[in-house]
């Protein structure tokens, strides 16, 4: 078997459409896997679209015909030799022209496609080239056949086989990509090549690892051939003399695969040979291998006294998905290296997370995403691409769906990680819910797809793991966003109420939720050059893609704290709160568990420099809201919470030992005086949640502005205030700090003369690289903290690390804007 790439000597021209002249006639390099915008850039006729407003002035980029071209050396075939050329992923609507002879047309991102060249594949010189149109007028004609159905955002996204943001979204750029996306390569075999291998990997009752290999072969005779599969030392082999095999592979007290959290992630390296022949003694004809994990995983939904439970269960125990919703890491995929995914799933991971849920308006995820998850231990929950639209279940779309969802199965299905199939992203409520179902008139919405096609598919590719229909999903004819029942995503808070209303429910998986802010301030100021920039100068406007997103800012902001006038200000006090606003949701979630068994937040990561609900920034800076996650999905964690009527200490211990300490509480002023103590013992079993009644007078203020609870164990800490910040009665100057260099960057020692709430060091406003360990700390008075900050960079005054817009806390926000009369108050 041999496996050549096709990916030097490319070239780019603009071939129909709304041309602009300084294309027109010319033919640019193109980097392949690529796309048209990143050639644009490379060739300097375009600016970069996350930069100002460009990306509104790319527009009829939308409507162009663009035309990839190559020339590669090749041997002509021999006889009875196979040759085809392989294209792993064409985005999207494309002709494939191989010396002048068209070998096929595209119409799916999501599939891989191959034909067949023996006859037109010549001796020597070889012309490739393929044609792209413009994806949004075949998704357009496209609805003209089939009808139009609803959709969440202009562009029908929902009449083409293509990643649905990259028509724009509500925190994503309308920049629709053309290009050759993945790995093009020309394949020759004059024996048999291995078309699919996929290993289906079970756990026996007494511990035995049994992975079942189906084959499926493409034959260049009628030969026989040996098959071998290969794992931990243990060899299996099978001789087949038709199409498809399967052969089984038994590895004895198999190591598990465990969550992160919950034990080690051992991944056994499983190779299939098929021999060029049927003797043992025959030379490899192909090969495939692939790292697989042993694992059971089941969701429990078995009726319970209160609804239906969605709980993941992994090697028989139950957990709590802590974690966060996935979209894909750069509009312009070909972007996003294996090196980048390690990064950002390793963020996940020291934010005390074990769960990433691929959303469905992006792709289904690469290899390289799911083997750094594997290799991490990090859960994957992945959605079939249908995304708040309905769907045609017509022809031709029905036929793509059915090919890129067998091929995607099978690429996937041997990753230990992967624990879920989704069927879509909140396409049943926007039946059920939404009020678009009155324009339908009988016509296919896409239920068909979830309830039939997709679960037939799994059925016969991958038993081994669940399914749901959709996400929010609730069983039977309840609505799907029953917080009782099923998954729920929970959108009235930032759409309609404040963020303390999460607590109005009690969801037995809460698959989205989330809360807006700006990105980091270096990421904000290299890619927006408004002059003045503000929250509503005309570049930042532009990067805030919600609908009344900046409304709901002010609005989500104002019952908690003052809005700052001055937009550094506002910048810091908006990313604030949105770390409240989550972490308050998450902690919330998981005071309720068993009943309450997930919470993924909306959302870990940008695709460009936005205005959004995520935690890191399109650069890979964490926000504040990092940092809240981090502390919300702590091991352990101690949280006030309402309980009939009262503020309770909920403690929840997420780790297989027992959770045994001292509590120590005290209500105490901002000053420091304490006017309430009470020390009591702690014991929480592995995996459980406790709660804790606290006596009357640590519950009751003197002075409701001015007292704090703390209370604090060895290893756990919480806060609990009488008002909101916008009526204490902070020190607004409570802190000395000296800076001093360390290796690695630089050290900050904080000290609270007064207690100061929630204390960030924006390093990245003095040094872009600087990433601090820790934000979001709170010091009663007396109290000392350190902070560390890694950078590259050697300031030239390093104290511009504790500078007042640098250095921050909540106190400044609030007592700066509305509280003059601390002094009195202290």
């Amino acid at each position: 078997m041999m496996r050549t790439t096709v990916h030097d000597g490319w070239h780019l021209a603009a071939v129909g459409g709304p041309v602009p002249d300084f294309l027109a006639g010319r033919l640019l390099p193109a980097q392949v896997p690529g796309s048209a915008h990143l050639d644009l850039m490379a060739a300097g006729v375009i600016t970069d679209p996350y930069l100002d407003r460009t990306e509104a002035d790319l527009g009829w980029a939308h409507r162009v015909d663009w035309r990839y071209s190559t020339t590669f050396q090749a041997e002509a075939p021999r006889p009875g030799e196979r040759v085809e050329l392989v294209f792993d992923g064409i985005d999207t609507v494309g002709i494939v022209e191989l010396n002048g002879h068209v070998l096929g047309h595209t119409a799916n991102m999501h599939r891989s496609y191959r034909f067949d060249v023996r006859e037109v594949l010549h001796e020597g010189r070889n012309d490739l080239t393929v044609t792209l149109k413009s994806a949004l007028t075949y998704a357009e004609d496209m609805e003209g056949r089939l009808g139009r159905r609803q959709r969440a955002y202009p562009h029908p996204y929902n009449s083409i086989r293509k990643m649905a943001c990259s028509f724009g979204w509500d925190w994503g750029p309308d920049l629709q990509t053309a290009g050759l996306w993945k790995p093009v390569r020309l394949e020759r075999w004059d024996t048999v090549r291995l078309v699919r291998v996929r290993p289906l990997v079970t756990v026996l009752a007494d511990g035995t690892g049994r992975i079942d290999v189906n084959l499926e072969l493409d034959r260049a005779d009628d030969r026989a051939y040996t098959v071998v599969a290969a794992v931990d030392g243990r060899e299996e082999r099978v001789t087949v003399t038709g199409d498809t095999a399967t052969v089984s592979v038994y590895v004895p007290n198999a190591r598990l695969w465990w969550p992160v959290g919950y034990g080690e992630q051992p991944l056994y390296d499983l190779t299939v040979t098929v021999l060029s022949g049927g003797d043992p003694a025959d030379d490899p004809a192909d090969v495939v291998r692939r790292r697989v994990g042993f694992r059971t995983v089941t969701v429990d939904t078995d009726p319970d006294e209160i609804g239906t439970p969605f709980t993941f269960v992994v090697n028989g125990k139950q957990l709590f998905a802590k974690g966060a919703n996935w979209i894909p890491d750069d509009h312009f995929l070909t972007r996003v290296t294996r090196e980048r995914i390690a990064r950002r799933v390793d963020q996940a991971v020291k934010a005390n997370m074990n769960m990433l849920r691929v959303w469905g308006g992006g792709i289904y995820e690469t290899d390289d995403f799911y083997d750094v998850c594997d290799e991490r231990g990090v859960l994957v929950w992945q959605d079939f691409p249908f995304a708040c639209a309905f769907y045609a279940e017509e022809e031709p779309l029905r036929s793509e769906v059915e090919a890129e969802a067998r091929e995607n199965v099978t690429r996937l299905v041997a990753h230990p990680s992967l624990v879920l199939w989704n069927g879509n992203n909140e396409n049943l409520p926007a039946y059920h819910d939404w009020g678009w179902q009155e324009d339908l008139q009988g016509r296919s919405w896409g239920l068909g797809y979830y309830t039939d096609l997709v679960p037939a598919i799994l059925a016969e590719l991958d038993p081994t793991r669940p399914y749901a229909p959709g996400s929010p999903y609730s069983p039977g004819d309840l609505p799907p966003n029953d917080p009782d029942h099923g998954t729920r995503h929970e959108w009235d808070v930032w759409n309609a109420v404040d963020y303390t209303h999460y607590r109005d429910h009690i969801p037995r998986f809460c698959a989205e939720f989330g809360f807006q802010a700006p990105p980091t301030w270096a990421t904000l100021t290299r890619w927006i050059h408004d002059e003045p920039i503000t929250s509503t100068s005309p570049g930042f406007l532009h990067h805030q893609k919600a609908h009344d997103g900046n409304g709901n800012l002010h609005r989500g902001l104002a019952p908690h704290l003052p809005v700052p006038t001055d937009f550094e200000d506002w910048h810091w006090a908006t990313q604030l709160n949105q770390a409240r606003a989550v972490a308050l949701g998450i902690e919330h979630f998981r005071s309720w568990w068993p009943r309450t068994a997930g919470a993924l937040v909306w959302q870990l990561n940008d695709c460009w420099p936005a205005i959004s609900w995520s935690a890191v920034d399109s650069e890979e800076r964490p926000k504040p809201l990092y940092y809240a996650i981090k502390h919300a999905f702590a091991p352990r964690l101690l949280t006030v919470q309402p309980r009939a009527g009262r503020p309770t200490l909920i403690a929840v211990n997420d780790l297989d030992e027992p959770w045994t300490a001292e509590i120590v509480a005290t209500r105490q002023t901002f000053a420091g005086s304490i006017r309430a103590v009470g020390e009591f013992p702690l014991t929480v079993a592995p995996r459980s949640a406790t709660r804790l009644d606290l006596p009357d007078d640590l519950l009751k203020p003197v002075d409701v502005s001015s007292e704090v609870l703390v209370v604090s164990t060895a290893d756990a800490r919480t806060h609990h205030f009488f008002a909101e910040d916008r009526d204490l009665a902070y020190h607004p100057v409570p802190l000395t700090a000296t800076v001093d260099r360390v290796t690695g960057g630089y050290r900050i020692e904080v000290h609270a003369a007064s207690y100061t709430r929630d204390i960030v060091v924006l390093a990245d406003k003095v040094a872009p690289d600087a990433i601090v360990d820790d934000m979001l700390v709170s010091l009663a008075a007396g109290e000392t903290f350190t902070f560390h900050i890694h950078t590259a960079t050697t300031l030239p005054h390093p104290a511009a690390l504790a500078g007042a817009q640098v250095l921050r806390h909540a106190n400044t926000i609030a007592v700066s804007t509305t509280n003059t009369d601390w002094r009195s108050r202290r």
